[in-house]
């Protein structure tokens, strides 16, 4: 069911001129896809160097708090950046993006992303007046970051790797694979 409603939103996308358009434009797809990998690397640039600041492994010296400041403006520019960028990459290409299960795994790990730094922050915002200065944050947040890290790790990897076949849907492919990528039954 959830399939089936996830190709048809695929297909009616795809039907759009402005989709076609993009996927089959000379310059402004691949304008668009090296937009979000630059902001990618804004985004986890700022993102790795709080993360590792939480885990204590650069910048001890530095409280957390000015690291977090200084970082979260143009972080979070670049994560609005790749969020758009990511959304038109999926507009322009979305009934094979649908079946990939790269891009499904990867959309999982964002969720997961998303509701760890939700967490980070909230814990991190309760508790720095505790530990700010402390070359190393609390084991929770070390966690946290640590967590963080795995988890961009895999978007990136899964973001890459949705170029590539292996799994798409006109191959043969396993049962639960096929269902994990969408694939439906002609």
């Amino acid at each position: 069911m959830l399939n089936e409603t996830l190709l048809r939103f695929a297909e009616w996308l795809d039907a759009q001129a402005w989709s076609s358009g993009l996927h089959e434009s000379y310059y402004m797809y691949n304008w668009v896809e090296s937009t979000h990998v630059l902001t990618l690397m804004i985004f986890l640039g700022m993102l790795f160097v709080i993360d590792l600041r939480m885990l204590g492994l650069t910048m001890t010296n530095v409280p957390a708090s000015r690291i977090a400041a200084r970082l979260n403006i143009p972080m979070m520019i670049g994560f609005a950046i790749m969020i758009i960028t990511g959304l038109l990459l999926y507009y322009a290409v979305p009934v094979r993006t649908t079946q990939s299960i790269w891009f499904r795994i990867k959309f999982v790990l964002l969720i997961a992303a998303g509701i760890n730094a939700w967490l980070f922050h909230r814990r991190m915002n309760e508790s720095v007046s505790t530990w700010d200065n402390d070359p190393v944050a609390p084991k929770r947040l070390r966690f946290a970051a640590g967590l963080s890290l795995a988890l961009w790790a895999g978007v990136v990897t899964t973001g890459r790797l949705i170029a590539y076949d292996w799994y798409d849907c006109y191959r043969v492919n396993s049962d639960l694979i096929a269902w994990a990528a969408g694939c439906m039954a002609e």
